[in-house]
């Protein structure tokens, strides 16, 4: 008896020590627990047990004057031509920062050269860079001379009279929609990108032309997020504060990386920036709302990445649209990219299965997010 009460007393003590050393974790990883498992549960209950989103619409409608207030900056650069032709397949917007010279000059060499797209593809392809100004006044007068010498050179920027930092990336993405509608309005498609993206055009291109030929409407396509949770951490540059939104998911939207919408959907889109608050500075989100007032869904396409960067693999660019974050890459990932030879590798019936089974090893990961999803494989 007493050998079995000291045992007892012995597995009671366990208890409690391990009670408390779980307590104890739970109080230190709060706040990462909270980010990763209890935001996210939340927001997916939300997302696929409710999926209404009205009250959003709702709560971030405002007055036209008000509206226009928050885009109504001067044009600091400006091209009302740009899209002189009736037939323009894309206007495709780059987002760039006023220093990322040496990144907008590889995108002019590479995906975004508009004389390729027309002569190779057949194609009229119009490419803009939307900037604000340098966060810098120190360095501001300097970088805008340099600014105003590349556009007399390539003439291809619009730049608006804001400061260009990330909480005003929504300021941008209502300067792109607003330009499109005054300027490039017979435009069949828009595409928005980050000035770090890869766009294989080839394969955008032929993607778009069969979009036509099945008279695609309503199109908003890229990698989209599902139910995903504001981020409440104050040291992310993410942070989204209860004032600013209060409900525990976004609406369905697409990753701002890389993403194409239809001419009818872009028209949509801009009605929708003439009554909605833009004060949400996550610009990919902020145009989720605008889609959801406008009774527009994202459809997901496994070859849009996301955040992430696609493996680099001759069976991968077959298929390839965008791939996220290639700076220093861009010259050598398009000229492997598009060599004719690509597609001989995956043709056939020993090519194809080739393929897939190469696929399947690279993108079939638990821990490979934020680009080609595994089913991308079987495509």
């Amino acid at each position: 008896m007493f050998w079995n009460f000291r045992r007892i007393r012995k597995c009671q003590c366990v208890q409690l020590v391990m009670t408390c050393f779980v307590l104890s974790v739970l109080m230190v990883c709060w706040e990462q627990l909270d980010h990763h498992v209890v935001s996210h549960m939340k927001s997916y209950s939300y997302r696929y047990l409710v999926n209404s989103y009205d009250f959003i619409n709702k709560s971030f409608g405002i007055s036209q004057r008000e509206a226009k207030s928050q885009s109504n900056f001067p044009y600091l650069i400006n091209h009302h031509d740009k899209c002189d032709s009736n037939e323009v397949l894309l206007l495709l917007f780059v987002k760039s920062s006023p220093e990322n010279l040496e990144r907008r000059q590889a995108i002019r060499a590479t995906w975004g050269n508009e004389s390729y797209t027309q002569r190779e593809l057949g194609a009229t392809v119009r490419v803009v860079f939307a900037l604000g100004v340098h966060p810098n006044p120190q360095q501001r007068g300097r970088v805008q001379r340099g600014l105003l010498g590349e556009d007399q050179v390539y003439g291809d920027l619009v730049q608006q009279d804001f400061v260009d930092t990330f909480h005003n990336l929504t300021i941008k993405l209502l300067l792109q929609f607003r330009w499109s509608h005054n300027y490039c309005s017979q435009a069949r498609f828009l595409m928005s990108a980050d000035d770090d993206i890869f766009v294989h055009m080839p394969n955008l291109v032929h993607y778009l032309q069969g979009l036509i030929r099945q008279g695609a409407r309503d199109l908003w396509v890229g990698h989209v997020h599902r139910g995903a949770p504001p981020n409440r951490r104050k040291d992310s540059k993410y942070h989204v504060p209860y004032e600013m939104y209060q409900w525990p998911s976004y609406p369905d939207y697409t990753a701002g990386a890389g993403y194409v919408v239809s001419g009818d959907v872009a028209s949509k889109i801009y009605q929708a920036t003439l009554s909605l608050n833009a004060s949400l500075y996550i610009d990919d989100v902020f145009m989720g709302i605008c889609a959801n007032a406008m009774g527009v869904s994202p459809q997901e396409h496994v070859y849009f990445s996301g955040e992430g960067k696609a493996p680099y693999h001759p069976c991968i660019y077959d298929k390839m649209i965008t791939s996220h974050g290639h700076v220093a890459d861009v010259r050598y990932l398009w000229k492997a990219a598009t060599d004719p030879q690509i597609h001989d590798i995956s043709s056939g019936l020993l090519g194809k299965m080739y393929c897939t089974a190469v696929k399947v090893m690279l993108l079939c990961k638990p821990y490979y997010l934020n680009t080609y999803p595994c089913k991308a494989a079987f495509s």
